[in-house]
């Protein structure tokens, strides 16, 4: 039997439309997204995979026993099945741009989308590669269809050569990991290992240990309505205070746009409402917890300064805890980055040891007692329509999990 590629595998999924909603109050916040798990459980059992399931929340799971005689642990790769709620994931039209010679690619002439190298020099570094991307209309879904394609095409390695030698192995593909609810109805026990990988990082050879501690603030604003008419001095306008409240933040620091490295941000990402009441949602985010307090506390000053300027309005914020820097845990389980660094190292690569400007599953599964880092698949530019991903950065992913299952056995 002939089995798919990467390069198929990968494909084949992108086309799926499976992004969550950050409104929705479901689990799975979208249906959609069991679409491509209903994809993946017949897969998986093609391959030899045991006790496959899709759970009532959507979670997909499979397991492999060892094929060594010796004791050894189980280890578990994660991706997860959504892509971003900020670009559209509807009719994803993949692009391949073979043997690239380092040009500009237009990705949509008609809407002027073109994934220039000047933004993206790292690009130059894939001359003579297969760069793939969406036409410029949609995300290209490689976060995180690119790591549920190498962890396939892992089991799929595994699968055609049974001698490769490999640990007790638990596969988990999550939904609703882009709005920090990826593991929200999943306990490690049901995972059922000792240690775990999510694969779901970004460039060649990056090994992650590292993500931001993260919480979720909202401004409720309360104001005075009557009709528009007869509002002289009765009026008080809930939208006005918002756009208060979002002009007196930092101008030049402090956002997304203005910060990089190890620095935080605060970040107004959704804003709703009318003249009786509006909401703004921030993302806060800090790689210390210490941070994330002092970027909280100078909302409320600046929410409240602005309200009380507004006799007779409201204001009410209210913070939820979303994940913590899985860098706490993972400090104590050294030899878990190790083997994944060397397995990097075994594919001919250079290991470099980075931080998340974001987070992953693995960050909340590492404080629930599963010890989790993360590993590249090669994708760029997440969350945009200008995502790419080169093939053979996503074959080196599958490598990397080949020679990290193998030392695990050892």
């Amino acid at each position: 039997m002939k089995y798919p590629d990467i390069l198929e595998r990968f494909l084949s999924y992108v086309v799926i439309d499976t992004q969550s909603s950050e409104t929705s109050e479901t689990f799975p916040s979208t249906e959609k997204q069991k679409d491509l798990a209903a994809k993946l459980k017949p897969e998986l059992e093609a391959l030899g995979m045991k006790d496959v399931q899709i759970t009532d929340w959507g979670y997909v799971l499979a397991a492999l026993e060892t094929n060594q005689k010796h004791k050894v642990p189980t280890i578990a790769l994660i991706a997860h099945l959504d892509t971003s709620p900020a670009v559209s994931g509807t009719a994803v039209q993949p692009k391949l741009h073979k043997n690239y010679q380092g040009q500009d690619l237009v990705l949509s002439e008609s809407e002027n989308i073109v994934l220039k190298t000047s933004d993206n020099p790292y690009l130059l570094e894939k001359t003579g590669k297969t760069i793939i991307t969406a036409s410029g209309n949609t995300l290209l879904g490689a976060d995180n269809k690119a790591g549920i394609a190498a962890i396939m095409d892992t089991l799929t390695q595994l699968h055609t050569h049974p001698e490769l030698p490999r640990p007790n192995l638990k596969i988990v593909f999550t939904p609703d990991e882009e709005t920090g609810r990826g593991v929200e109805h999943i306990t490690t026990a049901e995972i059922g290992a000792d240690f775990g990988y999510t694969v779901d990082g970004e460039k060649l050879g990056e090994v992650e240990d590292e993500t931001f501690c993260a919480d979720s603030l909202e401004i409720k604003i309360a104001g005075i309505n009557v009709h528009p008419g007869f509002a002289k001095n009765k009026m008080v306008n809930a939208v006005k205070i918002a756009a208060r409240i979002i002009e007196r933040l930092p101008q030049q620091t402090l956002s997304p746009e203005t910060t990089e490295g190890r620095e935080g941000y605060v970040h107004p990402h959704h804003l709703s409402g009318n003249e009786e009441e509006a909401i703004i949602k921030f993302l806060i985010r800090d790689f210390t917890e210490q941070g994330l307090k002092e970027y909280e506390a100078l909302l409320k000053q600046i929410a409240e300064a602005a309200t009380s300027e507004f006799p007779g309005a409201k204001c009410e914020v209210k913070v939820t805890e979303s994940y913590r820097n899985m860098k706490v845990v993972l400090d104590r389980y050294p030899d878990v980055l190790a083997k994944a660094e060397k397995a990097v190292a075994m594919a001919g690569l250079t290991p470099k040891r980075a931080s998340i400007r974001g987070g992953t599953d693995g960050a909340r599964l590492s404080f629930m007692g599963l010890p989790t880092p993360n590993i590249f698949t090669g994708g760029n530019n997440f969350h945009s329509k200008y995502e790419w991903i080169a093939l053979e950065d996503m074959q080196k992913t599958t490598e990397t999990l080949l020679h990290l299952l193998k030392l695990w056995t050892e």
